[in-house]
């Protein structure tokens, strides 16, 4: 049944690039991806799966199934891309990638156990709706998630950070400058937070941090500016050390508000994401079936700096992030107008289409293994139990 899967794929290249090629050609802001969203399920609904959608009421998102039953093998699909720059990180091939593995995988279906699951994700740089499918519960049946992103290098899926993204508003009385006026003014208070958290950063866990900017702080030096904002993204290896973070910069500002005798609003301006937490047993299936469909040299797991929504649902539900080169020049910039030209080369559609099959080749292991499954549910389980 491997080799049908092969086969199929094999059947799908033209489709697969032609996918790659249009959302290339027609990058669209995040929840705005409409052309992208309905190309993709027109080529589900050709493949029979029954599609749901408008879902969860985000309207470039959509819920695709094919099969009944356990196990529930998931497949994500990205496609927005960053508003004039286009697809410079290759969310176009993450969608080819995951359409190809998905189709393919469900020409076996009949004769094995399970569903294949597809779920449209839009809105990736925006906050992610993954982490709000999370939160209303889409992953809770899914018993493995398997996606794979393009990149300058090929490496097993790592972790990420939990992120934590802060928004701090202070308001004061307007004066002018010139007139040297008593009180402190929202600019002061902005200031004596950055310069605080300076110093309060030296006594944060290993490896955590927070880089904010002032986003509006005053038009003139001959006013003083009334009210400003700032944005932080709290960063750490861990969600629990993000939100310790997060709670002394709210008594910061609260203090800060208090003895300056100034208004000031802090609160979330994105979903906070989770630390991703790696499987290594799927990982390991995963790179075997990547060496066995022609990327033999993979790197170790690659860990990331950036917060990834994946990690949020890597919290319910086992999942991998693997990462694999598509440009043969190892001077092609990631998140560039250079890589982004490199998606639609076919060096990256070759890589596209091996890694589709290793992919779906995974997804048809733990298919048809009941004990490989459960290896990768035991190891999710343990990790859990140790973060608690």
């Amino acid at each position: 049944m491997k080799q049908e899967i092969v086969t199929h794929l094999s059947m799908l290249k033209d489709e697969i690039f032609d996918l790659s090629k249009y959302l290339y050609e027609n990058p669209e802001k995040s929840f705005q991806e409409y052309k992208a969203c309905n190309y993709i399920v027109n080529m589900l609904k050709k493949n029979n799966f029954k599609v749901t959608e408008n879902y969860l009421e985000i309207p470039t998102a959509f819920y695709a199934q094919y099969g009944t039953g356990h196990p529930k093998i998931c497949y994500l699909c990205e496609y927005d891309a960053i508003d004039k720059e286009g697809h410079i990180v290759g969310h176009n091939l993450i969608s080819a990638i995951s359409l190809g593995a998905a189709i393919s995988l469900s020409k076996v279906v009949p004769k094995i156990n399970g569903s294949v699951i597809v779920i449209g994700c839009p809105g990736e740089f925006l906050g992610s709706s993954k982490v709000t499918m999370t939160k209303q519960g889409s992953f809770n049946d899914i018993d493995v998630v398997l996606m794979a992103h393009p990149d300058v290098i090929t490496a097993e899926s790592g972790s990420s950070m939990a992120i934590v993204p802060i928004k701090i508003t202070y308001k004061s009385k307007e004066g002018f400058a010139y007139r040297k006026s008593k009180g402190h003014s929202a600019l002061d208070a902005c200031l004596f937070t950055f310069n605080t958290l300076e110093l309060l950063s030296k006594g944060f866990e290993e490896d955590t941090s927070i880089d904010g900017v002032i986003l509006r702080g005053g038009s003139s030096p001959y006013l003083l500016p009334s009210e400003t904002e700032s944005k932080f993204y709290i960063r750490a290896p861990k969600m629990n050390a993000a939100c310790n973070i997060e709670k002394k910069l709210r008594e910061l500002v609260k203090i800060t508000s208090s003895i300056m005798e100034i208004e000031s609003d802090i609160c979330l301006y994105e979903l906070p994401y989770d630390e991703l937490v790696p499987n290594k047993v799927l990982s390991r299936i995963f790179s075997h079936n990547l060496k066995e469909s022609g990327i033999i040299e993979i790197g170790p797991p690659k860990d990331t700096n950036s917060g990834l929504s994946l990690g949020t649902v890597s919290q319910v539900v086992p999942c991998i992030h693997p990462y694999i080169s598509i440009t043969e020049d190892n001077k092609v910039p990631y998140s560039s107008s250079e890589f982004a030209k490199a998606t639609v080369s076919d060096f990256a559609q070759d890589r596209v289409m091996k890694t589709a099959q290793a992919l779906a080749l995974t997804g048809f292991d733990l298919s048809e293994n009941e004990s490989l499954l459960s290896q990768v549910k035991t190891e999710f389980f343990n990790n859990k139990k140790e973060t608690v």
